[in-house]
């Protein structure tokens, strides 16, 4: 464990400041941005959060953190493409649906709860560190992979 430089308290090796005297600690660096605190197991199940995980998926896209994680930006990938099936639902199929004639099967809940269900599967994968390919969506986020 190290040791402030001015008055010897034990501190954090990513203490920026001692919190006994408030000097600053030489060895200590700033964390680089954002998502530089997540892990990449963390992030990886951000991103199959249901309605929010787009947001997560972005972050890791973005941030130099995970440039070069492929597990972590196959996840983003795949959950932003998991995210966009969501909305053609929403979007698409329930207009869609709701100006069919005849008796209404309800379709589109099924299928939202089927979204719902992979979601939640691909986070006990992420969480698992697996990487498990989505039959269309994860041909997708390859190839999106191959294209830096």
């Amino acid at each position: 464990m190290p040791y402030c430089s001015q008055c010897g308290n034990a501190v954090q090796s990513s203490d920026l400041y001692c919190a006994k005297c408030g000097s600053r600690q030489p060895g200590a660096t700033a964390a680089r941005g954002f998502a530089a605190g997540f892990s990449p197991r963390t992030a990886s199940i951000l991103c199959y959060l249901p309605c929010a995980g787009w947001i997560a998926a972005i972050v890791v896209l973005a941030s130099n953190s995970f440039r070069n994680n492929r597990t972590a930006r196959f996840h983003a990938f795949q959950g932003l493409y998991l995210f966009v099936a969501w909305l053609m639902v929403q979007w698409v199929f329930k207009p869609f649906a709701f100006f069919m004639p005849g008796p209404h099967i309800p379709i589109v809940p099924m299928v939202q709860f089927a979204l719902l269900a992979v979601s939640v599967f691909m986070m006990v994968k992420a969480s698992h560190e697996e990487v498990y390919s989505l039959p269309v969506l994860g041909e997708l986020a390859e190839r999106s992979l191959a294209e830096k």
